[in-house]
């Protein structure tokens, strides 16, 4: 547009910009936000939905911004022609206000809703300090703050005229908004991602610092600030737990006072309507607390009747299920809750007492009825509480649905069979192809055209090209290209570490955790390894293997896992007798920005969870959509992608669900260890002193959790010992397709042809017209 380009072209000459990157980022985002005043926000002409996450993993959001208001070619002319970098911001905010796939669900989901023209808002906390910066030092993860705000945050405005009180027990702070833009693809709607900021009611204890009580007359600033310091406080510990659920309430509160704020700016103070006009979709566990503040508000703010209220809290909400793994299903002690928000646990008792009146009403045993009960032992289930009260429950791939179905929430289905429903997750387009990787994306829309951007299903007019020789070697070099920027970054951010572009790039990145079996991947490279220095395997395409995960602060077991891939990586990379056949690499501070890198270069993609642990997975629809070809489970989303894409086109192996189901209480992995030499000398490595954990002792304890298990789980709870001699196989199978460099070039583009579902537009589609009741305003 020619308006950004001299408005921008002046802000630079007036000296918004040249003197810092701060400066720059300044005068390229404010120049980009007059473009979209005259129509931001996008009024909702009937209803809007909101979207309740404690994580927005949006990452950097100054070129996907630009990029989706067609302004990043005109961005680039203008720094080009005042003799500055384009690429300068590559260094600036990354804002990592998530853990992982959650977080980037939500992001994407936001900017599909924008794309697609839902009203579609975000609400969440802004945390001073997202996930953190992670080193790797010795082979350790070292944690460092991530000061995600040090360039500024243009693209976010403090709104505190609509900062809400949010009251705690013996504490009281303001949630202040800051509203940012969700830009759609075409600017044609702008919603908002509204994060919520604690701040002291009272400041300074002016009183108290002329008793010289210092550190007290602080302490009402520090406590506030705390709640939206930083992304998951260590909840290992009572103080931990409190501020978790401190955060989860506080961004819960503030948002519920917001909603009802507009409603009755805008439709009057009779909240009988409430439903119709917002729909609120609770992002796993970490909003339900919503649900009993929502009733105090109407109960004792409006003074409705529970039934009453209770209706409207039912049709409003509608919960997501994003994990079957028992820790991850929440569970707040009652002491504990009182103790932070007493004014709500007897809205709790409330939907306890209502839920136990429901189920005398049906068929269910009076011995069997606990099992539904919201409060039990102690304890407020709040999977209970969101399934119990809210019209819907979704899981996130059809294999994860089904899980929930008929086995982790069997009961409340077989309740209310009507509120289950599947919605398969999936990831913008726009972000992950468009934005990440422009070489791969000309290739397409010079065969297809670019309806692909706003309708993925386009993707699969690409299927011809994939029998076109012409076709298969550009798309190669195109992989080769991606292969040589990692290359470059990698050299920059690794240490001067040298990736070999003419290899294979098999990578696995996403979350660290003992389900995703990072481990497992682990095991099979030291078991390549072995055989290439045995002479065993001969016929072997060069390979190298990156890694890219953090684990939480406090999971020592997955820290030791880093340490682990670390110490194989040394040994491999130095190893003059096969490091031109095998090396390893694990990235440091993996992010979404270092995805955006990584992504577009794989060759594999490593998806290889216990069969049943993954919900869905979306890192996995990224890869298939950049042209990887997946070496996983089936598992999860992974199930889908093989659907669409073939399994001829992939390399799917281990044990299923319900192979797994059939050893319960039947499987040793010490028989396994014991009966297979290749796989003890691999797990050996552990403890037989080929590597040093520094003293810590976690290597034996990652041994032992492996043959003996621990008072909490059984031995080898996620199956690596069982899926090892598959998984080597399927990887050396896939190793070989890569050596037919043009076949495995069609097994890539077929991928790329058919991942048209995995579109975030239509997950939001469906969620819009499934559960929320939308319809599009433009």
């Amino acid at each position: 547009m020619q308006d950004y380009q001299q408005r921008l072209t002046q802000y630079i000459h007036e000296g918004m910009g040249k003197d810092s990157i701060n400066r720059l980022y300044e005068a390229v985002s404010h120049a980009a936000m007059e473009e979209i005043k005259p129509f931001y926000p996008t009024k909702a002409q009937n209803k809007t939905a909101c979207y309740f996450s404690l994580e927005f993993l949006i990452g950097r959001v100054v070129y996907a911004n630009l990029y989706n208001l067609g302004l990043l070619d005109d961005m680039r002319r203008v720094f080009e022609e005042n003799g500055l970098d384009p690429n300068i911001f590559e260094s600036v905010e990354d804002a990592a206000l998530g853990n992982g796939g959650l977080g980037r669900l939500a992001a994407c989901f936001l900017d599909s809703g924008a794309t697609c023209g839902y009203a579609l808002d975000g609400y969440g906390i802004r945390y001073k300090y997202g996930l953190f910066r992670q080193r790797i030092l010795d082979g350790f993860q070292k944690e460092e703050a991530d000061d995600w705000q040090r360039f500024g945050d243009p693209w976010s405005a403090r709104n505190e005229d609509e900062r809400v009180q949010v009251n705690f027990k013996g504490q009281s702070v303001w949630a202040v908004p800051y509203d940012m833009p969700i830009i759609g693809y075409g600017g044609r709607q702008v919603n908002t991602l509204r994060l919520w900021q604690a701040e002291p009611v009272r400041a300074f204890d002016f009183d108290g610092f002329n008793r010289q009580d210092y550190e007290d007359a602080f302490s009402g600033q520090n406590e506030a600030e705390a709640i939206s310091a930083m992304l998951y406080p260590n909840d290992n510990t009572a103080a931990g737990k409190r501020l978790r659920l401190k955060q989860q309430y506080f961004f819960s509160a503030a948002s519920l006072h917001s909603i009802i704020r507009q409603y009755k700016a805008r439709f009057g103070n009779d909240l009988t309507g409430l439903p119709r006009h917002f729909a609120i979709q609770l992002n796993d566990t970490h909003p339900t607390v919503a649900i009993p503040e929502l009733l105090r508000l109407l109960i004792s703010g409006e003074g409705m009747e529970f039934e009453t209220a209770f209706n409207i809290v039912r049709d409003i909400f509608a919960y997501t299920n994003h994990t079957i793994m028992a820790e991850a299903l929440e569970k707040w002690e009652v002491d504990l809750f009182c103790d932070v928000i007493p004014e709500v646990y007897p809205y709790v008792v409330m939907l306890q007492n209502h839920l136990k009146s429901t189920l005398a009403r049906l068929p269910i045993a009076p011995e069997n009825s606990s099992g539904y009960y919201i409060l039990e032992n102690g304890f407020i289930h709040m999977v209970r509480m969101a399934v119990y009260a809210t019209h819907s429950t979704n899981g996130v791939a059809a294999l994860h649905t089904d899980i929930l179905k008929n086995d982790l929430l069997k009961g409340w289905h077989t309740l209310y069979p009507e509120r289950f429903n599947n919605k398969t997750n999936g990831i913008t387009q726009r972000r992950w192809l468009g934005l990440c990787n422009p070489e791969y994306t000309r290739f397409i829309t010079g065969r297809i055209g670019d309806g692909w951007l706003t309708n993925l299903d386009e993707l699969q007019r690409l299927l011809p090209y994939a029998d076109d020789p012409e076709s298969l070697r550009e798309f190669m070099a195109v992989k080769l290209e991606k292969k040589r920027q990692l290359a470059a970054y990698t050299r920059l951010h690794e240490n001067g570490f040298e990736l070999n572009c003419d290899s294979i790039f098999d990578i696995q990145v996403k979350r660290l955790h003992e389900y995703k079996r990072q481990l497992l991947n682990a095991f099979s490279i030291m078991d390549i390894y072995f055989s290439l220095r045995d002479g065993a395997l001969r016929d072997f395409t060069p390979m190298t293997c990156i890694f890219g995960a953090k684990s939480a602060p406090g999971y020592r077991r997955a820290k030791g896992i880093i340490k682990y891939i670390d110490e194989i990586a040394r040994m491999i990379n130095h190893d003059p007798d096969t490091n031109d056949r095998l090396r390893v690499l694990f990235v440091q501070n993996y992010n979404v920005s270092y995805a955006e890198k990584l992504i577009p270069a794989a060759d594999l993609s490593e998806q290889i969870s216990t069969a049943g642990t993954e919900a869905s997975g979306t890192g996995n629809m990224k890869l298939m959509l950049n042209g990887a070809v997946t070496l996983g489970t089936y598992d999860g989303a992974n199930i889908e992608i093989v659907e669409e894409s073939g399994e001829e086109n992939n390399f799917i192996f281990g044990a299923r669900v319900e192979n797994i189901r059939a050893l319960e209480g039947k499987y040793s992995p010490l028989k396994i260890y014991r009966e297979n030499a290749r796989i003890r000398r691999v797990l050996d490595t552990l403890v037989d002193g080929t590597f040093s954990d520094g003293g810590t002792g976690v290597f034996r304890e990652l041994y032992d959790s492996i043959l003996k298990g621990t008072s909490w789980h059984a031995p080898d709870q996620y199956y690596l010992l069982l899926d090892l001699e598959a998984y080597v196989q399927a990887k050396l199978d896939a190793n070989r397709a890569c050596a037919d460099r043009e076949g495995f070039a069609r097994k890539c583009l077929l991928n790329t042809a058919r991942a048209g579902k995995f579109s975030s537009d239509r997950t939001i589609r469906q969620y819009a017209e499934e559960i929320w009741g939308l319809s599009p305003t433009v």
